[in-house]
């Protein structure tokens, strides 16, 4: 774990110290997630898939509902009667 002070620029950003940084291997265009709860922010940085990564995945998936017998009109039932059920 690693304690180093930062200031918030008038713009709100953040720097996080280089040390942190290189330990990490943050790299710059690294996405975050920021949480904020009473007097505590914390960042968890999301790896986000390449294209290709995700086509497989959307492949996978495609393959599966497929197998399975599920079709778009399938999902979008599903889809609203999920939102249907939160709403009430």
């Amino acid at each position: 774990m690693y304690v180093a002070l930062t200031k918030m620029s008038s713009k709100g950003q953040i720097v996080i110290p280089k040390t942190v940084r290189d330990d990490l291997d943050i790299r710059e265009g690294d996405v975050f997630a920021v949480f904020g709860r009473h007097d505590s922010v914390i960042l968890k940085r999301i790896r986000v898939p390449s294209d290709e990564e995700f086509e497989r995945v959307l492949a996978a998936g495609r393959k599966h509902a497929e197998e399975k017998g599920i079709t778009r009109e399938d999902v979008d039932r599903a889809i609203h009667e999920y939102r249907k059920e939160r709403r009430a």
